[in-house]
C-alpha cells in the first residue's frame, strides 16, 4: 500500500474514535497506520505483507501498554460520575425514618436504600436532599 493510503486510513480510524464512544480502542490502529504509513514513506517497509503485520503489532502493542493507564488518568469510570451526580439531588422519602435510621426513598423514578443523616425524622412524602452517597445507600436530610 502507498504511505498515502496509510495516512488515510490512520484519518479514518482516528474519526471513528471521535464518533463512537468506544474507549480509547481503535485511536490505537489509527496510530499504528500513521507509523506504517511513515516507515513506508522512508522506504523502511516496502513489502505489503511487512506493512500488516508492523500495523498489527503495533495496533496490539500500543493498545496493551496505553490503554488502561490512558483509561486511568483522564477521570473517573462512569459509575463513580453518575453516582456522585446524585449529591444534591431531591428525593422523596417513601415511608417514616427516624433520624439515624434506615429507610426507603425515591429518585428519579427508582426507590433506593436511604438513611436519615438529619436530627429530624423525615415522614412518607417528605422531599429530602441527598447529602452522600454510600454505595447503593442515600444518605439524606431534610429540605
Amino acid at each position: 500500500m502507498n504511505w498515502w493510503m496509510w495516512m488515510a486510513l490512520g484519518v479514518a480510524l482516528a474519526a471513528v474514535e471521535i464518533a463512537t464512544p468506544g474507549g480509547f480502542f481503535v485511536i490505537f490502529f489509527a496510530v499504528s497506520a500513521f507509523l506504517v504509513g511513515a516507515l513506508e514513506r522512508f522506504g523502511l517497509a516496502e513489502s505489503m505483507w511487512l506493512q500488516w503485520l508492523l500495523f498489527s503489532v503495533i495496533a496490539v502493542i500500543a493498545l496493551r501498554l496505553f490503554r488502561n493507564p490512558l483509561l486511568r488518568r483522564l477521570g473517573p469510570s462512569r459509575g463513580e460520575a453518575d453516582r456522585d451526580a446524585l449529591t444534591g439531588e431531591m428525593a422523596l422519602a417513601v415511608a417514616d425514618i427516624a433520624p439515624g435510621q434506615h429507610g426507603r426513598a425515591e429518585l428519579r423514578g427508582t426507590t433506593w436504600n436511604a438513611r436519615n443523616v438529619d436530627t429530624a425524622p423525615l415522614a412518607a412524602g417528605q422531599r429530602c436532599r441527598v447529602v452522600a452517597v454510600q454505595g447503593l445507600v442515600l444518605d439524606l436530610r431534610s429540605e
